[in-house]
């Protein structure tokens, strides 16, 4: 936080009441991020053998060289793994693992598809681009998780 900040917070009295926040965010948003990003994976990957996944024309298009009866529930049950794996934390190196071998390929309409992914190259995107590019911030969370794989359980993290 910036000295101006720091200023702005004592005169208004809310210093204490920031710490405080604060805190609790250091103390559970770990946890926090852990069960978003696994519920996240397990209702998306379920929806996939279910067929009712919105992006399953995408993936059907994407991975066209793949018969897609069979590579969709693949896909969606290696997605309830990853989320299962997030959950558990003694599975998250094995979800982040899963995640980043299935990462790429969520990438890939953006190249193979432009014209679906892009309104105008390369800053327009389609629903279908932002539901791409969200990807990065699952990427950018899972590495946040996974730097933690090495820690031991906090007492706030064991829940």
């Amino acid at each position: 936080m910036s000295s101006f900040e720091e200023r702005i917070l004592r005169r208004l009295g809310l210093e204490p009441l920031d710490r405080r926040i604060a805190g609790w965010m250091r103390r559970h948003g770990l946890f926090i991020l852990r069960m978003g990003l696994g519920i996240v994976f397990i209702w998306f990957g379920l929806l996939k053998p279910l067929g009712v996944s919105p992006a399953e024309d995408l993936i059907r298009r994407t991975v066209y060289f793949l018969p897609p009866d069979l590579f969709l529930p693949i896909l969606g049950w290696w997605e309830v793994a990853i989320g299962v794996g997030l959950l558990y934390r003694p599975l998250n190196r094995i979800a982040i693992f899963l995640l980043f071998l299935q990462m790429p390929g969520t990438l890939l309409p953006l190249v193979l598809l432009p014209e679906v992914c892009f309104t105008q190259v390369p800053w327009g995107l389609t629903l279908e681009g932002q539901y791409i590019i969200k990807n990065a911030v699952l990427i950018g969370a899972a590495l946040v998780v996974g730097g933690t794989v090495r820690e031991r359980e906090s007492s706030s993290d064991r829940r």
